[in-house]
Formats: structure tokens, C-alpha cells, sequence
């Protein structure tokens, strides 16, 4: 082989199980043996830098990788289908989905969980309508209450049903209604502004992922915040089984979102028995 071709396979070295070499930017093709008589080595696609690579050559190199490993001869370093793995999360391809199984660090049974863009939509589409709502409720009246006031300076009088002036109970009236609009309409919209924010912001965010137990989807809407380093915690609805979320945030370096989220549903063990209904084989 090749020395060009020889630094390129970073083989396994014998007895420590590390690699040689350096993982590349971007994964080329392995060439063949040189020599007449000499077998040729394992050789993988050529897909480019991984970040601009398309979905369809990773996916390919992913699967070639994956088996490839599993036949005892790997093509590529750990930490390189490790960017392979995720720059494919990103995509969203199914190729990279995994059912769920065993920990054995954990001892506790997980599977993979990613972000739910339909139930983020959705929300953000809630607290949309709900900051109209609460903004409606306190400038609506507002502008109503001045234009009566303020109706003969614009020649508005006519569109009030020809009142002339107001009196006493209706100014108290309309000032009892700007008070109930801001005491109602202020905290819900600012509740929404709140909530928009964490949205835009990828401190909240929707991940889906299946059941360790039952193997249903579930859903949850998770905070990202580093601050917090509780884990969520969740049900499954249907067998009920306590679950807990854990995230990981990850930057990229390309499209319009500067993070991508994603993470795992883990099965949590309880010290003592619950009633639960556990999915039998």
C-alpha cells in the first residue's frame, strides 16, 4: 500500500486498540494496493468537507462505516463518524435513528430523543396568539377611552353615537375598563414575550423520542438552560413509566440556527415498587 494511502486508513494499531493519524476535515477515498500481487484495502466514498457534504453521501459513508466496523475492518476514526453521526441529527435522516436499548454505565434502559420542529411551531403559534390577546386587552381599551375624550379635537363625535360630552359614571366607567384590561392583558402578554424569547432564543425546546419501556413517542419541552442541571423529568402516558430527559446542545456551523439540540429519554429506576403497567414481552 501506498504511504499517501497508508496515513489516509489510519489503521488500529496492535495491542493499545488507538488509531494512528489524525482525523481529516473531509473523508477521501481510500485508494487500492500499488504492487501487482497485493491485496486491495478497504476504501470508503469521497464526500467532501462533512459540513457541506449532502445528506444522501453521508448517508451512504455512514452505512459503509457502521458496517465495515461491525465486520472487523474500520474505515474511519471514532471522532469522524462521530461527525458523520451528528452532521446527519441534523439532517434529520433515519439512518441514524436508534431504538431503544441498555445502558450499561447507567444501568437503566434509554433511547435517542431529537427536536420536534411540528410541537415547536405549534407553541410558538400559542404564545403568538396569546401575546395578541393580552396586548389587545389593554391598548384596545386605551384607544378607545381616548378617542372619546379627545373626540371633538378630531371631528370624531358623530362616531359615538352623538354624545356630546362625558359624564361622570362613563369616564369612571371607561377607566374601570382600561384597569381591567392592563391588569388582565399586561401579565399575559409579558408572560408571552417571556416564552417567544426562550423559543427564539433555543432555551426551550420540543424533543420527541421513544418510550425505553413501552416504546411509544413521547414528547416534552425541555430547557436548555446550563444553569439548570436537573435533568426533566416526565411520564410516559401511556405505561406511565418515570422518564428523565437529558439534552446537549451542539453549534453549527451552518444554516440559520447557530445550536441544534438533541439528547436521550432514559427509563428512570425507582427505590421502591410503583404501580405501573409494564409492557409484557
Amino acid at each position: 500500500m501506498a504511504p499517501a494511502a497508508a496515513a489516509a486508513a489510519a489503521p488500529v494499531a496492535p495491542g493499545n486498540g488507538r488509531r494512528l493519524g489524525r482525523p481529516r476535515a473531509g473523508l477521501r477515498l481510500y485508494a487500492a494496493a500499488a504492487g501487482a500481487g497485493a491485496g486491495e484495502g478497504p476504501s470508503c466514498l469521497y464526500v467532501g468537507p462533512i459540513e457541506t457534504a449532502s445528506q444522501e453521501m453521508l448517508e451512504a459513508l455512514y452505512r459503509q462505516a457502521r458496517d465495515s466496523y461491525y465486520s472487523g475492518q474500520p474505515l474511519i476514526v471514532d471522532d469522524m463518524f462521530d461527525k458523520v453521526e451528528l452532521k446527519l441529527r441534523v439532517y434529520g435522516s433515519p439512518s441514524v435513528v436508534k431504538y431503544p436499548r441498555c445502558s450499561l454505565k447507567r444501568q437503566s434502559a434509554y433511547a435517542d430523543a431529537e427536536e420536534d420542529h411540528s410541537m415547536f411551531m405549534a407553541l410558538s403559534s400559542i404564545w403568538t396568539l396569546l401575546l395578541l390577546f393580552g396586548t389587545s386587552a389593554f391598548l384596545v381599551p386605551s384607544f378607545y377611552t381616548l378617542s372619546l375624550a379627545f373626540g371633538d379635537a378630531f371631528g370624531a363625535r358623530s362616531l359615538f353615537s352623538g354624545a356630546k360630552s362625558l359624564d361622570g359614571i362613563t369616564r369612571v366607567n371607561h377607566m374601570v375598563l382600561i384597569g381591567l384590561g392592563y391588569l388582565i392583558g399586561y401579565p399575559v402578554a409579558s408572560a408571552s414575550v417571556g416564552a417567544l424569547q426562550g423559543l427564539l432564543t433555543n432555551n426551550v425546546v420540543a424533543l420527541k423520542g421513544s418510550c425505553p419501556n413501552c416504546g411509544e413517542q413521547v414528547f416534552a419541552f425541555v430547557k436548555t438552560d446550563k444553569s439548570i442541571k436537573a435533568p426533566h423529568k416526565a411520564e410516559c402516558h401511556v405505561c406511565e413509566c418515570p422518564l428523565e430527559y437529558r439534552t446537549k446542545v451542539e453549534r453549527s456551523l451552518s444554516g440559520p440556527r447557530r445550536s441544534w439540540v438533541y439528547g436521550r429519554v432514559y427509563m428512570v429506576k425507582q427505590g421502591h415498587p410503583r404501580k405501573r403497567r409494564w409492557i409484557k414481552d
